[in-house]
C-alpha cells in the first residue's frame, strides 16, 4: 500500500490568479454559444447561416471535412440537419456522428484528420436549451481569432456555392467503438476493473452507449442509470447535476462506487461506498497523487476561481503550484498549453487531463480515479482521506436580462461588508454566468452556519438590487 508520503514532492510555490482572456464577441461565450430553443440566437435560421459563416471561414484554410456530433435533446436533431445545410452551401463537406459525449468529438476530429468538430449540446441544460460549440482540427476550442472571424462572416449576407461544389454529408458509423477503445487505452494495460461494483448515471445524455460499455470491457460488474434518452429527459433529475439519486442507488446496492454524468459527457461526479459525494476538486486531488506517485504530472495545477481553499491548501501541502483561472475549460486549456502542465479542472467535475485527451472527459477522468484506486489498492474514501474542504456556500439568482451588472453600488457594499466578517478566512465570488441567464454567488469560510447565512444575505441583496 502506497502513501501520501511516499509521494515525490517537489518545491512549494505560490498561488497565482489569471485574469480572462479578453476579445469582444457577440455570439461567443465561454462555452460556444448556448441559450433557449427558439430564442435568438438558438434558432433555425442563426445555426443555418452559422453553418455557413463556419464554412466559409474554413474554406479559406483548405477543404477538409467538419464532423457533426450531438447530445440526445429533441432540437438535436433540427440543428443538425441546419449544420449540415449550412455547410454544404459553403462547399464543406460533413461527417454526422450522431449522439456522442463531446469530448469523443474531440478524440474523433483529431483522429480522422477533420478540419473541425460541431457538438450540438447545452451540457447540464435542462432539454430546452440548446447550443453549438467548436473544436480546432487539434481536437481544442477555437482560437479567439477564429471565433471573430466567424462572427464578421455572420455579418455578410449568406450565399451558395455552385451546384457541383455543394458539400456532401455521410454518417459516421463506427464513431462509439472508436471512442471507447480510445478511452480504455487511457488507463495501464495492467489495470482491470475486476470485482468492482459501479453504477454509473448517464444523464439519459451523450454517454449512455459509451460509459457503461467501457467499464465492462475494462471488467466491472456495471449497473446502468439514465441510459434511456427520450430527447426530454436529458440531465432531469439524474446525473452529474442531481448526484443524490446515484448516491441512493449505491447505498441501497451496496455498489462500490458511482459515477454520475453530465448531459454532453464532459463532466463527471464520483460516489463512495458510505454515500459522500465527490466533486471535482476531490477527484482532481485523487488524480494529482496518483499522477505524481507514477511520474506523469507536469507542474503543478490549474484550479478556478471556485475551486476550494482546502484543495488549494492540499495543492501545496504536496509541494506544488496551484494556479486559478475564471470559470470555463478554455481559460483552464489556455492556462496548462502556456504553462506546459497536464492537469487542471473545476470542482463542478470538469477536469483535463492534457497527456491523455484535448479537453474535459468525464469517462477518461473517471477512468484515472479508477486506476488509483487499482494501483494503490485504496477505495475511494481512503483516497480522499487527505484533503480536507472549506465549508462552501453555492446559491444562485435568476437574471431578468443578461446586460444588468453586479456593480451596483448596493451590491458592492454588500460584499465589503459580508468579506469583513470573514475577517481574510474565507472566499466571497459573484460572476454572472456563461451558461445560463444567472448570478452565481459562492461563500466559502470555516464555519458552515457563518457562510449559509452570508451567502443568503448575499443573495437577497443581489436579487432586490437586480429587480430594482
Amino acid at each position: 500500500m502506497i502513501k501520501t508520503q511516499d509521494i515525490p514532492q517537489p518545491k512549494a510555490q505560490a498561488t497565482e490568479m489569471v485574469k480572462p482572456l479578453h476579445s469582444v464577441r457577440q455570439y461567443f461565450g465561454t462555452d460556444g454559444i448556448r441559450g433557449r430553443v427558439g430564442v435568438w440566437p438558438i434558432t433555425p435560421e442563426f445555426v443555418l447561416k452559422l453553418g455557413w459563416a463556419v464554412g466559409k471561414v474554413l474554406a479559406r484554410q483548405g477543404n477538409g471535412k467538419v464532423l457533426i456530433g450531438k447530445d440526445t435533446r429533441i432540437s438535436g436533431y433540427m440543428f443538425e440537419s441546419v449544420l449540415e445545410s449550412g455547410l454544404s452551401a459553403a462547399g464543406i463537406d460533413t461527417h454526422l456522428l450522431g449522439p456522442m459525449p463531446t469530448p469523443a468529438i474531440a478524440y474523433l476530429t483529431r483522429t480522422l484528420r477533420a478540419q473541425a468538430g460541431i457538438v450540438i449540446s447545452a451540457s447540464h441544460n435542462p432539454y430546452y436549451d440548446n447550443g453549438i460549440k467548436f473544436f480546432s482540427a487539434l481536437g481544442t476550442k477555437l482560437a479567439d481569432e477564429v471565433e471573430l472571424a466567424i462572427e464578421e462572416q455572420l455579418e455578410q449576407p449568406m450565399t451558395t456555392v455552385d451546384s457541383a461544389e455543394l458539400g456532401k454529408a455521410i454518417r459516421v458509423v463506427d464513431a462509439p467503438g472508436r471512442y471507447i477503445e480510445f478511452c480504455k487505452s487511457t488507463v495501464a494495460s495492467d489495470i482491470t476493473l475486476n470485482g468492482l461494483k459501479i453504477i454509473v448515471d448517464c444523464a439519459h445524455g451523450a454517454a449512455y452507449h459509451i460509459a457503461p460499455n467501457v467499464l465492462r470491457e475494462l471488467g466491472a460488474d456495471v449497473i446502468e442509470l439514465g441510459v434511456e434518452p427520450n430527447g426530454l429527459n436529458i440531465n432531469l433529475n439524474c446525473g452529474a447535476t442531481h448526484p443524490e439519486v446515484l448516491r441512493q442507488h449505491v447505498l441501497e446496492q451496496n455498489a462500490d462506487l458511482g459515477i454520475a454524468l453530465d448531459g454532453d459527457g464532459d463532466r463527471v461526479i464520483m460516489i463512495d461506498h458510505r454515500g459522500h459525494v465527490l466533486d471535482g476538486d476531490e477527484l482532481m486531488y485523487i488524480i494529482m497523487q496518483h499522477k505524481m506517485m507514477v511520474g506523469s504530472l507536469k507542474g503543478g495545477v490549474i484550479g478556478t476561481v471556485m475551486s476550494n481553499l482546502g484543495f488549494e491548501q492540499a495543492v501545496k501541502n504536496l509541494g506544488l503550484e496551484f494556479v486559478r483561472v475564471p470559470v470555463g475549460d478554455r481559460y483552464i486549456m489556455s492556462e496548462l498549453a502556456t504553462r506546459q502542465w497536464n492537469l487542471g479542472g473545476e470542482p463542478s467535475g470538469h477536469i483535463v487531463c492534457k497527456d491523455l485527451t484535448s479537453t474535459g472527459d468525464g469517462i477518461i477522468t473517471a477512468l484515472q480515479v479508477l486506476a488509483a484506486m487499482r494501483k494503490r489498492q485504496l477505495s475511494l474514501t481512503e483516497l480522499r482521506a487527505g484533503l480536507v474542504k472549506y465549508p462552501q456556500i453555492l446559491l444562485n439568482v435568476k437574471l431578468s436580462s443578461p446586460h444588468i451588472s453586479l456593480d451596483k453600488p448596493g451590491i458592492q457594499q454588500a460584499i465589503k461588508e459580508a468579506e469583513k466578517e470573514l475577517s481574510n478566512k474565507g472566499r466571497i465570488l459573484l460572476r454572472k454566468s456563461g451558461t445560463e441567464p444567472l448570478v452565481r454567488i459562492m461563500v466559502e469560510g470555516e464555519d458552515a452556519q457563518h457562510v449559509q447565512r452570508l451567502a443568503e444575505q448575499l443573495a437577497a441583496v443581489v436579487k432586490q438590487e437586480l429587480e430594482a
